[in-house]
């Protein structure tokens, strides 16, 4: 005995998926948080994760985006080992868009200039191009007129869809987004999760975490319920929402419903 923990045996990443998870286990102190999620993402997919607070959902998001270094398995990007220590994390992250709850718009830039900032610093996009595409996208979502306010001029859903603008305009793989309307009023949550369907519309691959179950029922291709630190059922939206096989998703689902998000 050597004190050592036991490494899991890891199965093979599906390479037709965009991504692709097997056994990633983080943990923080000696709590496990993920403890052998295995998790596909096709190309054009959107997959939806859902679970109570803790289950895991944000910290899978973190992981996929290698802002978390996970304890053991493997993340694929196209069939890439992306979990590999020896992977440059900024090169994988330009392949990967990512939105918080939090906005995180820079207070003293404009939108425009937040949302072109990647493209000309990370990607060396000369200016021009960066504002002509920027303002292209912001077009498409209403927020043309915005582009050269400051983001307190704006509401909280137009500062959340510029900030998944600012995700977008560098043409990523794979958009992740972790509770993008959890910090929105009610009535702007709307126009987000248009924004959401309209991405899902034009192809987008998307992984997202939400307590939205109607919207979720909507956009997603495939539910994911998170509970102790695995996946614990995964199904198509209407399985897995109106008729769920385990009995800790049933219950999971009966208290939202109590508290009227389903």
């Amino acid at each position: 005995m050597t004190g050592e923990p036991q490494r899991r045996v890891v199965g093979a990443p599906d390479p037709s998926a965009v991504l692709s998870c097997r056994s990633v286990v983080k943990t923080f102190g000696y709590e496990p948080v993920l403890d052998g999620v295995d998790l596909d993402v096709a190309e054009h997919e959107v997959v939806v994760l859902i679970g109570a607070s803790g289950s895991g959902k944000s910290t899978l998001i973190r992981c996929v985006n290698l802002l978390e270094t996970i304890d053991d398995g493997t993340i694929h990007l196209d069939g890439q080992d992306i979990s590999d220590p020896r992977v440059k994390a900024d090169a994988i992250r330009r392949r990967i868009g990512i939105v918080f709850q939090a906005f995180n718009l820079f207070p003293h830039m404009s939108v425009l200039d937040n949302v072109t900032l990647a493209p000309r610093v990370v990607h060396g996009t000369p200016r021009r191009e960066a504002e002509e595409k920027a303002m292209s996208l912001l077009t498409r979502i209403g927020l043309a007129a915005k582009a050269r306010d400051f983001p307190d001029r704006l509401s909280g859903g137009q500062q959340q869809r510029a900030a998944i603008v600012r995700s977008l305009v560098s043409d990523p793989r794979l958009l992740l987004l972790d509770e993008v309307t959890s910090a929105l009023d009610p009535e702007l949550v709307g126009e987000v999760l248009d924004l959401v369907r309209d991405l899902k519309s034009q192809g987008m691959t998307l992984l997202m975490a939400t307590h939205e179950m109607g919207f979720a029922k909507q956009v997603a291709d495939r539910v994911c319920f998170l509970d102790g630190g695995v996946v614990l059922e995964s199904g198509p939206p209407e399985q897995v929402l109106g008729e769920p096989v385990q009995p800790r998703t049933r219950a999971f689902l009966s208290r939202i419903i109590d508290a009227g998000r389903l």
